[in-house]
């Protein structure tokens, strides 16, 4: 069955196009009587917007697109949740788009999502970005993009971040303040800002604290697992049995630390203390639980929906728009795995 036009309304009706257009519209020059015989008719053929058309002479999709590394880690779905509230919000649909930490999926799908001509990109950069080509495209043709949790500095867009470097450093002397004399890290990739900046706060805690860094007791995740995890929490207590504090890239990793541990009855936190990062769910679940910074993943989703919808709206109503960053604040979770005993 082909779909209702305002065209067959109208010849229906008797009347013109524009008239059944005004009148689906409630226009106040369509006459009570006009009205009620369109939205009848218009109801009784079941006669739905040709959204198509509609984005075309508005020149709005009402759709946004969202690149995330993954769906599944916690602290995106809750970023994807504050998006999509705040989207339903303002009559938007979202598309999301997995990465899965690849920077040639990620160019196809900026490629995509603006062949799509959504409204605006909201984007965390996967662990392979190091090329910003296909970001600079996006701002080349002018599609309202937002960046948030892991970004760039060199990309002029605006930003929801959270001070990583401070975070970390917060987590590195909460394990000082707590005894722990010889630290290790295990961090994130070579690339991204925030396990750059994270690693930058771990070195500035330690000097500030007189604790001489040592190169060997940082350990690089390359996809940030939980398997890697306890690889690495096995070659710190083989290489360094010393060792009595370590600060995690995130969660998903520090969870792996404690099995190990656990596996090998490494006392928690009597003999080695672990702080992650995020407040992952299975770090309150996990025994011993687990210590952490409180990312504000849901804020963070809200907060970035809002800047994009401010350029977006800036754009439409022809207006010049600056673009700014966010910094959301952070807070120390203090659980099992970090106590003083």
């Amino acid at each position: 069955m082909r779909d209702i036009t305002l065209k067959q309304i109208a010849e229906t009706l008797g009347i013109s196009i524009t008239t059944v257009s005004k009148a689906l519209k409630n226009y106040p020059d369509v006459s009570p009587k006009t009205r009620k015989a369109v939205l009848d008719l218009a109801q009784s053929l079941s006669y739905t917007p040709n959204s198509f058309a509609v984005n075309l002479r508005t020149k709005e999709s009402k759709t946004i697109g969202l690149i995330i590394p993954e769906v599944v880690h916690h602290f995106f779905s809750n970023v994807i949740n504050g998006i999509i509230d705040e989207a339903e919000k303002n009559g938007y649909l979202v598309i999301i788009l997995q990465s899965n930490e690849s920077l040639e999926l990620e160019k196809k799908q900026v490629e995509l999502l603006m062949n799509k001509r959504v409204d605006g990109i909201i984007m965390s950069l996967s662990n392979e970005s190091n090329d910003d080509q296909h970001i600079k495209e996006i701002l080349r043709r002018e599609v309202p993009f937002v960046m948030f949790d892991k970004i760039s500095k060199l990309i002029p867009c605006s930003k929801v971040i959270i001070n990583d470097q401070k975070a970390a450093f917060n987590a590195v002397e909460h394990l000082i303040e707590k005894g722990c004399r010889k630290i290790a890290h295990i961090r994130g990739p070579v690339n991204p800002q925030n396990a750059i900046d994270r690693f930058l706060g771990y070195k500035k805690a330690l000097e500030k604290n007189h604790i001489p860094f040592d190169p060997k007791l940082v350990y690089t995740c390359k996809n940030v697992t939980f398997d890697e995890g306890k690889e690495f929490a096995e070659q710190i207590a083989k290489e360094h049995p010393d060792v009595d504090g370590i600060f995690v890239i995130t969660d998903l990793v520090a969870v792996g630390v404690l099995a190990y541990f656990n596996e090998v009855n490494i006392k928690i936190p009597e003999q080695i203390k672990v702080i992650g990062f995020s407040n992952w769910f299975m770090s309150q679940v996990i025994t011993p639980k687990l210590s952490t910074v409180d990312q504000p993943s849901f804020e963070m989703g809200v907060q970035s929906f809002g800047l994009l919808l401010e350029e977006i709206n800036a754009k439409k109503e022809l207006h010049a728009f600056k673009p700014r960053t966010i910094e959301l604040e952070t807070g120390i979770i203090e659980r099992e795995s970090t106590l003083k005993k």
